[in-house]
């Protein structure tokens, strides 16, 4: 029972790992995309434009003399008068990048039409929102992504040092330091680095092709929604909530079922026909034949091919199923809740967190009922555009941690690891262990990965999968040994 427990252990300490290198892999990829949304939607250049054109109206006004003080002090309030203040709210809130501030003339020297004060208002109010909701759902689908490729793999290799091991004699108490060729083994099992190499590569269309896709959905819901509002106007918590979660209906649908309908595989990975564009554009094929396709692949690399399109294929039924649907629900919501209930709750309403006691003392005692709380539009779009800076490159990362307290994205990882492993174990002969020669490639088709037995709540705790799984890597090895033998430790 002690090499058994040992076992387990092991198995599990890999997969403990394998879920460390996914939230590294997210913190290193998470800076290219923040900088293209951060790019495509820029707030901080608005934000200078209108600064300017407070500061130019200024500068006239102070050089005008024939208006009498009498005639300035009988003028209504206008509605320059609620951009000064919203602009004033918004500048004591934020702060510009001086590497992002740009004159009107600095996209590639083009000359823009002269926008209004109230079409730059507009525009800052849907760049601010749109761009902090584009990251947190961006910043998800990159998680659950990353997590299905290195869980994929990291079940694919484990398989593979299993073959492996059981390839030698167990009764060889020597160390042989012969070569002994299982390279066939490593190819058919995934152990391939260059199919490995190849298929972590197509995270590229999400960091720089999918976005955008996510980014334009976003743009229209947000306009839809928060398009009647001004940026004088006060928004209560609960009602600035309400129109978050109106904007999240009309990305992700309003039921379970519009839910589950929704399909986010075009975001996450390329038509099969631009396949070789991700292949290009990341460097891994250098140069296009004159046909513009792709060339046949030699004797020696159909191997890798062939399980390239395996994984490529899993990955888009994973993308796919309901599981994939629930677990990124979850997701989002605790982003959200990070946005919501944390950033605005605190620095837009001046509000202790949910979960702050407050402290009894007689001075500055403030009110703090967020069915009361509201604030200006235009601080809360302050607020926004800073968060985006942080949602994209905080370190340490708080909405990338946030995602990692999710249990049940561990625990999809847990079923990703732990799935298909007895139908792979079938594709090598099980009656006289022994490598598979390179270029022979397993027959039976990849099934869809294992449903939950959880319904909605998927899977209750990681752990508890990797017990349940513990079955299927022990039946596995004894397959491919035939004497019952413990998976190998270390």
């Amino acid at each position: 029972m002690t090499s058994d427990r040992i076992a387990k252990e092991n198995l599990r300490r890999r997969f403990r790992q394998n879920q460390e290198d996914c939230t590294i892999t997210v913190l290193e990829l998470l800076p290219t995309v923040a900088e293209n949304i951060l790019e495509a939607l820029p707030s901080e250049r608005i934000t200078q434009e209108l600064q300017q054109r407070r500061a130019d109206r200024l500068g006239r006004s102070a050089g005008t003399s024939d208006i009498t003080t009498s005639e300035l002090s009988s003028r209504t309030p206008s509605t320059k008068d609620d951009d000064s203040k919203s602009l004033s709210s918004f500048q004591s809130e934020s702060y510009v990048h001086a590497s992002q501030i740009a004159t009107s003339t600095s996209d590639g020297g083009e000359q823009r039409a002269p926008r209004s004060k109230v079409q730059l208002w507009h525009e800052l109010k849907i760049s601010s929102i749109t761009r902090a909701f584009t990251l947190l759902y961006t910043i998800s689908l990159l998680s659950l992504l990353t997590r299905i490729q290195l869980n994929l793999l990291g079940r694919r290799n484990y398989l593979s040092s299993v073959v492996s091991q059981a390839s030698y004699s167990p009764r060889t108490p020597t160390v042989n330091l012969e070569n002994r060729d299982d390279d066939g083994v490593q190819r058919s099992y995934g152990n391939d680095f260059e199919t490995n190499r190849k298929y972590l590569t197509f995270s590229w269309w999400l960091l720089h092709r999918g976005w955008r896709g996510i980014m334009m959905t976003v743009e229209s819901a947000v306009k839809e929604v928060f398009g009647p509002l001004r940026p004088t106007e006060d928004v209560g918590l609960e009602k600035m909530s309400a129109l978050i979660l109106d904007v999240r209906r009309k990305v992700e649908g309003s039921t379970v079922e519009e839910r589950s309908a929704h399909k986010w595989l075009s975001h996450l990975l390329p038509p099969r026909d631009d396949e070789d564009i991700v292949l290009k554009e990341s460097g891994i094929i250098t140069s296009y034949p004159e046909s513009n396709s792709l060339p046949s692949p030699p004797a020696s690399a159909e191997g890798s091919s062939t399980q390239l399109r395996r994984l490529l294929d899993e990955t888009s039924d994973l993308i796919d199923s309901p599981m994939f649907t629930h677990v990124l629900t979850l997701l989002l919501d605790a982003m959200f809740s990070r946005l919501t209930d944390q950033k605005l709750r605190s620095e837009a309403y001046k509000l202790l967190p949910p979960c702050a006691q407050p402290v009894a003392r007689l001075e500055d005692v403030t009110e703090n009922d967020p069915a009361t709380a509201s604030a200006k539009l235009a601080t809360i779009l302050a607020v926004l555009t800073r968060e985006a800076h942080k949602i994209g490159n905080g370190v340490p990362n708080e909405y990338v941690q946030a995602l990692d307290s999710v249990s049940d994205l561990e625990a999809f990882a847990a079923v990703i690891y732990s799935s298909n492993l007895e139908l792979q174990a079938n594709d090598v002969d099980m009656t006289c262990p022994r490598p598979v020669p390179a270029g022979e490639e397993p027959s039976a088709e990849a099934e869809p990965p294992a449903k939950s037995p959880g319904g909605d709540g998927v899977v209750n705790r990681a752990t508890a999968v990797a017990d349940a799984a513990w079955g299927g890597f022990e039946s596995v090895w004894n397959k491919i040994t035939g004497n019952g033998e413990q998976p190998m430790v270390g």
